[in-house]
């Protein structure tokens, strides 16, 4: 069965998108109210295009959470909870990283170790969180295979045909004993690539995730890469963040020619009690037919709309606020994970 599966681009068919709320025993606590504003508007955007899976940890929240969702006339036709047990809401990272096969119903859930960012939070719920929901029968058409290995989702990216995209600076950080060669072989057999491109530029400050690449660089298409670009020469990020496009320009698709660049523009920099936050357009969800994109109240909200516009021609664009996300150092993409077609019992 491995031979026919494959790790899926995040554009192709989905059969829904995976969440968590909010609540007063996640570290949203303080501002819970600001970020549920967020959580309704992004399920709101997602079941426009596809169905949303609510994990809550009990009867009390999925009540709340219903009626909030509700009271947003938010088609809760397409939304399902699902009662489990998580630390926090960062699924990107915690949920199911799925392999599928030429039927919708043949795949394959990859549960690999959380620990909370090499050790930084505290994380044996969000460890177990795939179990848990396998327990729910939530995949139940799905078989599971645990790795004793730690691997976020938010650290990895797939063109859908091989071609791995990862930074070195996160790998390393988490296997700090294991030669570049040795990652770039476990990868490739776990996730059924066959190379890997490592970045070994690209830091957000506020980014505790020790830069993931989806706050940085994420194909568009097997030939097309979508970045976050830094054009102001004062601030911080710009070296780095030039370097990283540098290194971007110099990668080659697998018949050898370079990728088609599109470059997101940068937000003014965000403050929180003097601490900067790490405000990224390369953050963005992919769904069935739409791109949903961070929005921050900022002048180049509009103008990240309008790039991820030219390449994912053919997509709505849909702006989500975000600036509540970034107070806890994630965006968009990081509080979701996609469920491929076939996927969702």
């Amino acid at each position: 069965m491995t031979e026919s599966l494959r790790f899926p681009a995040e554009w192709e068919p989905q059969s829904a998108v995976l969440i968590a709320w909010p609540h007063l025993d996640t570290d949203w606590s303080p501002r819970l109210v600001d970020v549920e504003e967020t959580y309704i508007a992004l399920v709101d955007a997602i079941t426009a295009f596809e169905p949303v899976v609510i994990c809550v940890i009990d009867d009390d929240l999925q009540a709340y959470a219903e009626a909030r969702l509700s009271s947003a006339r938010v088609d809760m036709s397409r939304v399902r909870f699902v009662e489990v047990g998580y630390d926090d809401t960062w699924l990107r990272d915690t949920g199911p990283i799925a392999l599928v096969g030429p039927n919708t119903d043949s795949s394959k859930l990859l549960d690999f170790r959380f620990t909370g960012w090499g050790g930084k939070f505290e994380a044996s719920r969000d460890d177990r969180l795939i179990d848990a929901l396998c327990e729910r029968e939530l995949f139940s058409a799905s078989e599971r295979r645990q790795i004793d290995f730690a691997l976020e989702g938010g650290g990895i990216e797939t063109d859908g045909a091989g071609t791995l995209l990862t930074t070195w600076r996160c790998l390393h950080e988490r296997h700090p004993q294991a030669s570049r060669t040795e990652l770039t072989h476990k990868l490739c057999e776990w996730l059924i690539q066959d190379r890997v491109l490592w970045l070994e530029h690209g830091h957000l400050e506020g980014d505790d995730t020790d830069a993931h690449i989806d706050t940085l660089a994420r194909f568009a298409a097997e030939d097309v890469i979508v970045y976050q670009a830094c054009d102001d020469v004062s601030d911080t990020h710009f070296l780095e963040l030039q370097a990283m496009a540098e290194e971007l320009a110099a990668l080659r698709t697998r018949d050898g020619r370079p990728y088609r660049l599109f470059a997101l523009p940068w937000p003014r920099p965000i403050f929180d009690e003097g601490r900067r936050l790490a405000a990224s357009y390369a953050n963005f969800l992919i769904v069935n037919g739409a791109v949903l994109v961070p929005a921050y109240g900022d002048p180049a909200d509009a103008r990240a709309q309008a790039v991820l516009a030219e390449a994912f021609p053919g997509r709505s664009i849909v702006p989500i606020p975000c600036r509540p996300l970034i107070w806890q150092n994630g965006s968009l993409h990081c509080i979701t994970m996609q469920l491929p077609a076939g996927v969702l019992s």
